[in-house]
């Protein structure tokens, strides 16, 4: 353990192998989070927690962990991924010398050989600047599993939208946090391994969920001329999923609360960026 000060909080469903090859490196105290698991998980070692879910919650199982945690940051991540020696320790030392911080997102590094991901160059790029005093770039988008929050932040703004399930739901936790004030900042002196593999995943069935929480989170924060584009867009590249967020048009607009001028103007600006580039920097998870 390098810190007391940070709660690692880990959701896993069906992946007890990939626990076991990351499971040993997590160097603060850690709270796993089985997603409705139908499969036993592994005997693990370490000063952990382990919450057995009746039901796959998607991201919201993370909420769990933050609510069982007692300390003043939590930090995230996948059972395929973790920070590296040293990680969390700097960012818990940061978040106390920044108290308007309330999430900072890591450099991802993926598989093996450690290469970049494409997000964390999206992000030290800077398309928002840096606000002075502020702990790096500012950013309205993140990878989950790389991210440490203020916990008390982040329970105050609802933490993961239960709705949104998986797959997006970073963006709206994003709009929320600066919303209330807060400032969200890349830095790239955090690192976080991250070793994904896509066989055995359903690209088709993620695409539609991707699809629809894009349409739901401009419902529920954009104005509705945004709302209305990315409906558009999803009609055309897919209409299933594009359906699915109009059947739940009646629970967006009970829940929509727009977004201050400030925070819609970052969007808007990041959306010119990724329009120019052609490189999706607003959502970067997408």
């Amino acid at each position: 353990m390098e810190t007391d000060d940070v709660t690692v909080v880990v959701a896993t469903r069906n992946r007890g192998d990939r626990l076991l090859e990351t499971f040993p490196h997590h160097r603060a105290r850690t709270i796993l989070v089985d997603n409705g698991s139908d499969e036993p998980l592994p005997d693990l070692a370490g000063p952990s927690t382990v919450v057995r879910l009746g039901e796959n919650r998607g991201a919201a199982a993370r909420n769990v962990g933050v609510e069982l945690a007692r300390t003043p940051y939590v930090a995230f991540a996948d059972d395929d991924s973790y920070w590296t020696p040293g990680s969390l320790a700097r960012a818990a030392g940061l978040l106390r010398r920044h108290p308007r911080a309330a999430l900072l997102a890591a450099r991802v590094q993926v598989g093996p050989d450690a290469r970049e991901d494409p997000v964390s160059a999206q992000m030290a790029a800077a398309p928002l600047g840096t606000p002075p005093g502020a702990a790096g770039p500012s950013i309205l988008g993140f990878l989950a599993c790389s991210i440490i929050v203020r916990r008390d932040a982040f329970l105050a703004v609802g933490g993961f939208e239960p709705r949104l399930f998986v797959y997006g739901e970073e963006a709206l936790l994003a709009m929320d946090l600066a919303t209330a004030g807060h400032e969200l900042s890349y830095v790239d002196d955090l690192v976080v391994r991250h070793f994904p593999r896509p066989g055995g995943r359903d690209n088709g069935a993620r695409a539609r969920i991707e699809a629809r929480n894009r349409v739901l989170t401009a419902m529920l924060r954009r104005p509705l001329g945004v709302a209305a584009r990315e409906l558009g867009a999803a009609l055309v590249t897919n209409p299933r999923g594009a359906a699915d967020a109009v059947r739940q048009v009646g629970w967006a607009r009970r829940h929509r609360r727009p977004l201050p001028p400030p925070v819609e103007t970052d969007l808007r600006r990041l959306w010119t960026t990724r329009t120019a580039k052609n490189a999706p920097v607003d959502n970067p998870r997408h």
